[in-house]
């Protein structure tokens, strides 16, 4: 009797992880173009909500200098 409920209690918790529901990684959903920014006062100084030349200018030039710590170190 004993045996059958240590059984079927290990049943149960060996199945209980098989539960989970599959956890599926969704983008940033947006109805706005990047370039239209977020209407928050923290943005790079050259660069100005909605213009799309000066959006493409600051990626650039973040390209150009690489924003990668160990470069900096060195």
């Amino acid at each position: 009797m004993i045996r059958a409920a240590f059984l079927a209690c290990a049943a149960v918790l060996a199945l209980a992880g098989c539960g989970d529901p599959a956890q599926i990684a969704t983008g940033v959903k947006t109805d706005t173009a990047p370039f239209q920014g977020t209407g928050k006062p923290f943005v790079s100084g050259g660069w100005k909500a909605g213009d799309r030349n000066s959006w493409e200018q600051q990626l650039k030039t973040r390209t150009q200098n690489g924003q990668n710590d160990y470069a900096k170190v060195n």
